[in-house]
């Protein structure tokens, strides 16, 4: 993590973006932001989380024509998008700092929407809520899903809804970036720090590159951080479920008793029975047991140092290697 400079030579504004195979889309965004904003003394972070297309080099070039405000990341493999995003706001500098998709769906006009509202409301975040989303339904569903559990698990007020369009406070950056976990989810590491949230509406645009990078299985991948990285509720629910069991078998129990003594004494209980209420108990303990191993096994790769992300090598003005 670069050495950060003093507040009265911070940027006014950051603008972290994570970038996947986004060569396509991003430049017009930097150049964007650049025009928008010349008011202010501006910072943009470009991260590249392991593209598989000509992202690296789109990048390399934006921070070679702004070299005063353009700093590239560029990770060594693909780590995620909340990985990325971290990666970008340890080598943000800015007093606020707004993170913004590289495809163009959230329009850089709209960051002075959530500029304007976090410096006036003294918010510590405010979230961009979408007056019409743009997604593809089978990802506003997940979305929804998202915000369902994360009501439950991160105690997220119902009416927030948890957008990748934000903007943070120098005060939360540091607060995040100091976790040191391997499974980062930016969204729970903001709720556990602060309670102080804000949103606004914006606008959501179509897509300017033919499909997300977002698949069913990082959306997966993105929900167990959620379950298990900042909340011990499926510990919690595999206790109430195995009581819940418990309790079903012994009035199976008694209930199976009380047939054959004095309801229907004829009927034979059959193998098929029991083979079923094997089957059903076995189920229940291998939930509970993937449960706690999943934990374990996330307790042993953060002893491990197992990294949140890898920067191959970072090009900004005066780096090292850049």
């Amino acid at each position: 993590m670069p050495a950060s400079p003093p507040p009265e030579h911070r940027p006014d504004l950051s603008f972290v973006i994570p970038v996947f195979n986004g060569s396509a889309s991003v430049a017009r965004v930097v150049e964007s932001i650049h025009e928008l904003y010349a008011d202010l003394r501006i910072e943009v972070v470009l991260v590249n989380d392991g593209s598989s297309d000509d992202s690296e080099r789109v990048c390399a070039e934006l921070a070679e024509r702004h070299p005063d405000s353009v700093v590239f990341l560029h990770l060594a493999r693909n780590f995620g998008e909340h990985s990325a995003v971290l990666a970008g706001l340890n080598h943000a500098s800015g007093h606020y700092t707004a993170v913004l998709d590289d495809d163009g769906q959230n329009p850089p006009d709209q960051v002075r929407v959530l500029y304007d509202e976090i410096r006036t409301g003294g918010r510590d975040v405010v979230y961009g809520r979408y007056r019409a989303k743009r997604h593809d339904s089978w990802r506003n569903l997940g979305s929804r899903f998202n915000d369902r559990v994360a009501n439950w698990m991160l105690k997220k007020p119902r009416d927030l809804y948890l957008s990748s369009f934000k903007i943070l406070n120098r005060f939360l950056v540091d607060e995040i970036t100091a976790y040191k976990g391997a499974f980062p989810y930016i969204d729970g590491l903001i709720l556990r720090a602060t309670s102080n949230v804000g949103q606004v509406e914006v606008e959501h645009l179509e897509r300017d590159t033919a499909s997300s990078g977002y698949t069913l299985r990082k959306l997966m991948r993105l929900w167990t951080n959620m379950f298990l990285n900042f909340s011990i509720a499926p510990l919690r629910l595999s206790v109430l479920l195995g009581l819940f069991t418990s309790a079903s078998s012994v009035l199976l129990m008694i209930a199976i008793v009380v047939d054959k003594l004095w309801i229907n004494p004829e009927v034979t209980r059959g193998l098929p029975t029991v083979l079923v209420i094997i089957v059903f108990f076995a189920g229940v303990q291998l939930v509970i047991l993937g449960t706690i191993g999943e934990y374990l096994g996330r307790l042993f790769l953060d002893h491990s140092k197992s990294p949140q992300f890898v920067v191959r090598y970072v090009k900004r003005r005066g780096a090292k290697g850049a």
